[in-house]
């Protein structure tokens, strides 16, 4: 529950967890206490950020194939954290974010910016490549 307090038009202009003069009490499941948290019918703040991260996913590959960036520039964390994702999103290529539609595998495919770690300039996160010819 929220103690919502609305402007004059009757949109709400804050929420409260504790009671506030003038405010009125209303279900956090309210369409209004959504809809001012961004999680109403339009899209959410989460929803944007996964898709922000997909965005700079691929900037990060087309900045190491570029070699613009190198893999050992970033954290180690990091690293991992883009290796992980990398994995994943190619188990899951079906249910991959497709910007420009059909063109953009043409593009990616056209870019070399395939999905494996050798083709875009990541070594595999567990670095055991003795035998791996050097590039």
């Amino acid at each position: 529950m929220y103690h919502v307090v609305r402007d004059p038009n009757g949109s709400v202009i804050s929420l409260h967890r504790e009671p506030v003069d003038g405010a009125e009490l209303l279900a956090s499941n309210h369409p209004d206490v959504l809809a001012f948290l961004g999680q109403g019918e339009g899209r959410s703040f989460a929803e944007m950020d996964a898709n922000l991260v997909r965005v700079l996913e691929d900037l990060i590959d087309a900045l190491l194939k570029r070699n613009i960036l190198r893999i050992t520039d970033l954290p180690v964390e990091a690293q991992a954290k883009l290796f992980e994702r990398k994995h994943f999103r190619e188990n899951m290529q079906g249910s991959a974010l497709k910007l420009f539609g059909d063109a953009s595998a043409d593009l990616n495919a056209g870019a070399g910016l395939g999905h494996d770690f050798g083709d875009s300039g990541l070594i595999p996160p567990d670095w055991s490549m003795p035998d791996a010819p050097p590039r």
